[in-house]
């Protein structure tokens, strides 16, 4: 089904125009259509956290994450505050100054958004102790976004380091016997 809010209002024009008299099946219309203006209303925000990151307008985040927002990034046992996100992605221009996401999809159900993207972008400056090597690198990442009065409240990601790591000549070697 392309347009859920599409499908849920004509429902509600058929009841009203044939004169629906159970009230039940019109508030359950009506509930349906509101979910799913919330569920388009959550993709599009995670769509803007997104395009914001790529044009590095990190004040913008403000706007659409609520101030007791964290982070759950993999391997980090310690979830971020907003502000320490917010520190944390300022580094990657200066590794990665054309870094951008190729957003691959955005799926939302009920108070939860995910998705899926690729990263492209040239390694000009250092990068975990890693010196600028000039070359193209991309690699994927994933995340889900739990959603409070429209706003992210939540965000769980992973990321692809070891790939980015290995395009950048680190190597992955058994640790000495």
């Amino acid at each position: 089904m392309k347009n859920p809010i599409l499908v849920v209002s004509l429902g509600i024009l058929l009841c009203l125009a044939f004169n629906c008299k159970d009230k039940t099946a019109m508030a359950e219309l009506q509930q349906m259509k509101a979910q799913a203006e919330a569920e388009k209303k959550n993709a599009a925000t995670l769509r803007q956290f997104l395009e914001e990151s790529d044009k590095r307008n990190l004040d913008a985040w403000r706007e659409i994450i609520v101030p007791d927002y964290q982070l759950h990034f993999a391997g980090d046992p310690k979830p971020m505050s907003l502000e320490e996100h917010i520190q944390a992605n300022k580094s990657m221009p200066a590794a990665f100054p054309d870094l951008r996401h190729t957003i691959e999809d955005i799926v939302a159900q009920g108070d939860r958004a995910v998705f899926r993207v690729t990263l492209h972008g040239t390694h000009q400056g250092t990068f975990m102790g890693i010196p600028a090597t000039g070359k193209a690198i991309q690699y994927t990442a994933m995340g889900m976004a739990r959603f409070r009065d429209g706003k992210i409240a939540e965000m769980w990601m992973v990321a692809d380091f070891l790939g980015l790591l290995q395009q950048l000549g680190m190597e992955l070697k058994p640790a000495q016997q």
